[in-house]
């Protein structure tokens, strides 16, 4: 029988440690690998972490509550002499191919978890002028010896909940530890009617993102309460417009040779890789170039400096079945391969399915493209995401009789063209850079090999 050590792993970017708040076995159990063993908080979410091999669980080393450093041993699991001491956390099953759409993300069954995710990464995100909620205080001024997450926490500092009603709330964890969604379905009743101290407790209206000039209600009208993410959108959507001066340049795009050259690759390509060839990673293969011909483009704003990346992060806006938006992040995606990109739109698109996008995920964007074509939309004017100074829209591919020069003369073609809408922030990038860099994307797109090879 052999041992090995399971260590705190990661649990996202800039995250250096987690507090262990359940063992989900004991001492002797037998572990299955990927299997969820014990639940960590962090700053960012509350998640189950898998056994990283299959066996016994033969110690735990850290007991419940403590904080551990990313990296430390947590546990050690017991291992037959032929046991699999293989990891693989990040596997994903390709037997499901994802979703065949112009923009190769969509997403169709999508659970709360992700959106989650999406939450704490807009959570995350600093916009000018903002600044660190009111931390949580107690009437009585002493410390509660009653354990809570860092998520819980940080909800309750931006819900403005004392400790003395945190302590207040009925917790259905282990040893009655309060958790988010206990956290959450106590913000959705009435607060006034849980005491504290024996008082009741004023229930204070949350802030809305639009002013309230809303028509008189009906009696017949229904009222939709947004939710917690929904509200975040909202807000940063607002805040976004209030910061940047949004202007949008337009591109028409003849895309022919890239519609012909797709159509007659995508079935080698799917034989060869097991994986479909959406438009999506030729729009952000141009896109990328464009960026290197423009850097200015991949920029951000700081106060009164301006933040040139060298990475060029192209974020993948993916709307939910919700009605939510995602942005998963592609990575330097110049230095991937036109294969490289399919392959990760379309892993990005089937994580965001199977609820395993994680915050590193939607993290480090410097340029974000979002396609409308998918719904069919022609134009549309996309607000930046903050703090990005730009974002490009893509409208649906739709066949035009155009005007085309020939050898004998100019005439009438069936052409396949899109539009291409560019909303950029005229604080730091004026109209002859925001158009032409438009411009840029629409002439690679439209002199597209079409002999090219994968």
């Amino acid at each position: 029988m052999t041992t090995v050590e399971m260590v705190m792993p990661a649990m996202g970017e800039s995250v250096m440690e987690g507090t262990i708040l359940q063992w989900l076995k004991q001492e002797g159990d037998a572990v299955e690998q990927e299997e969820p063993l014990l639940e960590v908080a962090t700053d960012k979410v509350d998640t189950e972490v898998p056994a990283t091999h299959s066996g016994t669980l033969q110690k735990i080393l850290v007991p419940e509550g403590t904080v551990v450093e990313v990296g430390k041993p947590i546990a050690i699991i017991a291992q037959e002499a032929n046991g699999s001491t293989g990891s693989d956390l990040d596997k994903v099953d390709s037997a499901s191919d994802p979703a065949e759409s112009q923009n190769g993300s969509d997403v169709s069954e999508t659970e709360p978890p992700v959106e989650e995710v999406a939450e704490e990464a807009l959570r995350a995100v600093s916009l000018p002028g903002q600044t660190e909620p009111a931390a949580i205080s107690t009437s009585s001024g002493a410390a509660s010896t009653r354990f809570y997450s860092p998520l819980v926490m940080s909800i309750a500092r931006e819900e403005e909940i004392s400790e003395a009603e945190l302590a207040q709330i009925p917790g259905t964890g282990k040893a009655g530890r309060l958790t988010k969604k206990d956290l959450l379905s106590y913000l959705k009743s009435d607060r006034k009617s849980a005491p504290v101290n024996g008082q009741s407790q004023p229930k204070e209206p949350l802030p809305s993102a639009q002013p309230s000039t809303a028509p008189a209600k009906s009696a017949s009208d229904e009222v939709i309460e947004m939710d917690r993410m929904r509200k975040m959108i909202a807000t940063r959507m607002v805040a976004s417009k209030q910061t940047s001066a949004h202007v949008t340049s337009f591109v028409e795009a003849d895309v022919t040779a890239l519609v012909h050259w797709r159509n007659r690759k995508k079935s080698a390509f799917q034989e060869r890789e097991g994986e479909k060839l959406t438009f999506m990673p030729l729009f952000v293969e141009a896109i990328a170039k464009a960026i290197k011909d423009f850097p200015m483009i991949n920029v951000s704003v700081d106060g009164d400096d301006i933040i040139r990346h060298k990475d060029i992060n192209i974020g993948m806006a993916v709307a939910l079945p919700s009605g939510n938006l995602i942005v998963p992040v592609i990575a330097r995606a110049d230095q991937l391969s036109l294969t490289g990109l399919a392959k990760k739109v379309n892993d990005l698109s089937e994580r965001a399915r199977r609820n395993q996008l994680t915050a590193d995920d939607l993290a480090k964007g410097t340029y974000t493209v979002s396609n409308i074509g998918s719904f069919g939309n022609l134009l549309g004017t996309p607000i930046i995401l903050q703090p990005q100074v730009a974002i490009l829209a893509l409208g649906a591919i739709v066949k035009k009789p155009s005007v085309v020069e020939t050898a004998e003369g100019d005439a009438i073609a069936i052409r396949h063209r899109m539009y291409l809408s560019h909303s950029y922030d005229h604080r730091v990038v004026d109209g002859a850079l925001g158009g032409m860099f438009v411009k840029r994307v629409a002439d690679y797109l439209e002199k597209f090999d079409i002999d090219r090879d994968l």
